[in-house]
């Protein structure tokens, strides 16, 4: 069995690096190292690839800060799946454009399925990432700020036939807590849909916890206020990447 991948986490607010605590813009943290700064640091890890949430994007009907993307491709040899604000084939293609390999799509998703389905049979599910925020079982969409009643697993059911293959799911209860993951969230998810893989996000606190998902199968993890409050080093994260 492969070890789980690692994939860094970067989340934006005008052109800037923050974190959230449980999705809540109230509860924002700006940190000092630029956008671009952290990817190439990333890269010099070993990293291959880059979560980024444009949190503007999220807030509105549009990416926001794209401008930041394309200095992340450049500045750093990463790839990027990008999420936040794609709500039109419009914003879709512009951020392919300015250099994302992969779009996550979250609310769209949630409320227009038909439209991501035929996102999904126009990009491909090598590129499409469906972007499922759950709080207690349920959907959440608009930068967490609504719950739906939909579970994550009708949600999955509905795009399988179109192809979908990539899917992060992020518990918002353990985002930017450090309390650890839901476990048992995604190793039944996992269980349940062999043929898609799934990010885990949300409650990472340390080396441990990765440890623990890889050993349970999980193939992807988002790390982010982890390393940021040094829960977890670079130097870490580089030897988990030497010894893969």
């Amino acid at each position: 069995m492969s070890r789980i991948e690692i994939i860094p986490a970067i989340d934006i607010i005008d052109g800037r690096t923050v974190r959230l605590s449980q999705g809540d813009y109230a509860r924002t943290k700006v940190y000092d190292a630029s956008p671009v700064d952290m990817a190439k640091r990333y890269a010099d890890c070993g990293i291959r690839r880059i979560h980024v949430v444009d949190l503007d994007g999220a807030k509105s009907s549009s990416p926001k800060n794209l401008h930041t993307l394309e200095r992340m491709v450049v500045g750093a040899n990463v790839e990027i799946e990008w999420g936040g604000g794609i709500k039109s084939e419009e914003s879709l293609r512009a951020l392919f454009d300015y250099g994302a390999t992969y779009a996550i799509v979250g609310s769209v998703a949630a409320r227009e399925p038909q439209l991501f389905s035929q996102w999904l049979e126009q990009f491909g599910g090598q590129r499409m990432v469906l972007g499922a925020d759950v709080r207690e079982g349920k959907v959440s969409v608009n930068g967490w700020q609504e719950d739906l009643a939909v579970t994550i697993e009708e949600l999955i059911d509905g795009f399988l036939p179109q192809g979908l293959s990539q899917v992060v799911c992020t518990d918002i209860t353990r985002d930017g807590m450090l309390q650890g993951p839901a476990d048992e969230l995604y190793v039944g998810l996992q269980e349940r849909y062999q043929t898609i893989d799934f990010t885990v996000s949300g409650g990472i606190g340390s080396m441990a916890d990765v440890e623990r998902l890889s050993e349970r199968g999980l193939r992807k993890v988002i790390i982010g206020k982890a390393i940021y409050e040094n829960r977890i080093t670079l130097k870490e994260i580089e030897q988990w990447l030497l010894n893969a």
